[in-house]
């Protein structure tokens, strides 16, 4: 029997779908439950003068403890994929860096939440998408979907590419980070949620209709069990 995995690999249906959002929640209510959780953002782009501000997210809600080129080891200022964002830069994507700062990360911490950059076939690095890279640190996904018109198609293409490569996808977070829906998309948000193919594991409101804990909107406790089975 192989060992349980720690962590999970958030990943989302597109680009500003949420996932910095959900990663930060899922951190902060693992560690009010007691688990000694942190964060990862393996590849950052669009890095500004303040700093790869996902990365800086998911390292405040874990308690700041964490070196941040451990939270953060990739960092390029393009806000585009990572090869291509690296590409402008001159620079590769390193994967060694990447593989050093999660084995750093995990002999620190029970349990991680790395959130990758994008959807699941965004370029890592040369050669490897994000979907790869989860594979590479060992992690099954997490996946969120934006509530619009569209998530149907886009949430299961996404899990129809998980299931081609073989990954365990442990259930999926509905993300309203594009504020309320129309009737239209609640229609599909309905119709979404009552798909056997998948687990709904939370749901989040607009962020100006969320109360004192985003991690209320989260199954916490199944999305650990589930992460943390063989």
């Amino acid at each position: 029997m192989s060992a349980p995995t720690r962590g999970v690999f958030v990943t989302g249906t597109d680009t500003g779908v949420g996932k910095t959002v959900v990663t930060c929640a899922l951190i902060a209510g693992l560690r009010a439950r007691g688990v000694g959780a942190a964060g990862m953002k393996p590849i950052e782009t669009g890095v500004g003068a303040d700093g790869p501000l996902d990365a800086l997210a998911l390292r405040a809600a874990a308690g700041d403890a964490d070196p941040l080129d451990e939270v953060c080891p990739q960092q390029f200022a393009l806000p585009a994929a990572p090869t291509v964002a690296a590409k402008a830069e001159g620079r590769r994507v390193d994967l060694a860096a990447i593989d050093a700062a999660h084995a750093r990360l995990l002999a620190r911490h029970d349990w991680l939440a790395v959130e990758g950059a994008g959807g699941m076939l965004v370029p890592a690095a040369e050669g490897l998408t994000m979907v790869d890279l989860a594979d590479r640190l060992g992690l099954p996904l997490l996946l969120v979907a934006r509530a619009r018109l569209g998530t149907i198609n886009h949430t299961r293409l996404s899990l129809e590419v998980a299931r081609t490569r073989g990954k365990r996808v442990i259930g999926v977070v509905i993300s309203h980070a594009d504020g309320v829906v129309s009737p239209a998309d609640a229609a599909n948000l309905e119709a979404l949620r009552d798909d056997a193919g998948f687990r709904v594991m939370g749901e989040i409101p607009p962020l100006d209709r969320i109360g004192p804990s985003i991690s209320d909107h989260l199954d916490i406790d199944g999305i650990f069990a589930a992460s943390s089975a063989s």
